[in-house]
């Protein structure tokens, strides 16, 4: 079912909790990539605009459930103040009667973040009594964090049983629209392209991808468990042995439904990550004491080719090990070629949206997912958390 979204909440003189994901790579105290930040300013700026205060909540890192100052929000909370241009507080703590008190005093057009929501172990473990007391903090509650929608946490799923309506913010909106254009009804041909270096975090996704796309092109460290489930030696190339059947009966499958899943027909190898330049050979060439870090010009051409004919395209993961400039030829090169295919392009994950910087081509590609599991997960059919609890929209 469509779920409400914040553009139909009545805001006006309203305390709206926003549960955002402003997890923030910090350097020396300071916010050092505010491209998060940046994805929930319209949320924000729509809410503050209709005459609300907002309680704005967020995780940082991983503090295991306790107060830890290096994971403290407040270099956030700096930044945001800079990029809303209206001051952001800092409560010291996610819930308790400060907190409460301060929550009460908003007025419309104010903003009040909580300190890390994870510094309590009753977060993660998505417990009931401290979802009622985020929950008392507000009026109603906006979820614009589909990075995390994929986390059964209190901010998350629990807070909804207690605070309601619940809607989708703008970013939440974007993501779902651009994903259900892929699962629903995407203009063919839809080709995926899957990278990143171990197959067993996405072997769940090419199989539920397999039913849905007319091509899937495999790169990165992943393609060798592949690659070595069809007989090739792939020398001391990244392989999970513990998947190789799993692999084998993804390849047969594959076969049987007549789609399409296209492997590296050449590689870049060098003896390990560290090499200053790799050299390419086919898949039947790879010695036995080197290893492979990315796609070869031929295996570049191929792809390039299949995403030509494409209407639609979903990528994640880089063809080989992009963070060595060495071996970030393969994956800058597909990203090109995404954007040159003409089709509607979604992408995701960390590596895969710097290649498409690095590259220069972020501005043609239709849209970039701000999430990483959540990304996966729902491009693999299951339900998310996040976006389960969330109201349904009006018939």
């Amino acid at each position: 079912m469509p779920k409400l979204t914040i553009e139909q909440l009545d805001l006006c003189c309203k305390r709206v909790f926003v549960r955002a994901d402003l997890n923030a790579p910090l350097v020396q105290g300071e916010v050092s990539d505010d491209t998060r930040l940046r994805a929930v300013l319209p949320t924000l700026r729509l809410a503050l605009e209709a005459g609300a205060a907002v309680v704005l909540a967020s995780h940082l890192g991983r503090p295991k459930g306790k107060p830890s100052p290096e994971y403290s929000l407040r270099p956030v909370a700096l930044r945001l103040e800079a990029l809303l241009g209206r001051p952001v507080e800092l409560v010291p703590d996610c819930v308790g009667p400060e907190t409460e008190a301060r929550a009460r005093a908003l007025n419309p057009g104010e903003v009040l973040l909580l300190e890390n929501l994870r510094f309590h172990p009753e977060e993660e473990a998505n417990d009931d009594g401290f979802a009622r007391r985020l929950g008392a903090l507000a009026d109603c509650y906006v979820n614009d964090a589909f990075a995390a929608a994929h986390r059964a946490h209190a901010s998350i799923a629990a807070i909804t049983k207690h605070l309601q309506p619940a809607a989708a913010g703008l970013c939440m909106r974007q993501e779902l629209a651009a994903l259900g254009r892929i699962l629903q009804a995407p203009e063919r041909p839809l080709v995926a392209i899957l990278g990143g270096a171990k197959v067993s975090d996405k072997l769940a996704l090419v199989e539920h991808l397999l039913e849905r796309v007319d091509a899937l092109l495999v790169g990165g460290g992943m393609a060798f468990t592949l690659l070595l489930a069809l007989g090739h030696a792939v020398g001391r190339s990244l392989v999970e042995l513990d998947r190789v059947a799993t692999a084998r009966a993804a390849l047969e499958a594959a076969r049987r439904r007549g789609t399409r899943i296209a492997l590296p027909v050449d590689v870049l190898v060098a003896p390990g990550l560290d090499s200053p330049s790799g050299r390419a050979v086919g898949i039947r060439e790879i010695p036995a004491d080197q290893m492979g870090l990315d796609i070869g010009p031929r295996t570049v051409a191929s792809f390039a080719a299949a995403l030509r004919g494409a209407r639609t395209i979903v990528w994640n993961g880089p063809m080989g090990v992009f963070e060595k400039p060495p071996f970030a030829a393969g994956t800058v090169a597909v990203a090109r070629a995404v954007a040159e295919s003409g089709a509607f392009s979604v992408i995701g994950g960390g590596d895969t949206i710097a290649a498409v910087a690095q590259a220069g081509v972020t501005d043609r590609i239709g849209y970039i997912s701000t999430a990483g599991g959540a990304f996966l997960e729902f491009l693999e059919g299951r339900e998310l958390p996040g976006v389960e609890a969330l109201t349904e929209a009006p018939a």
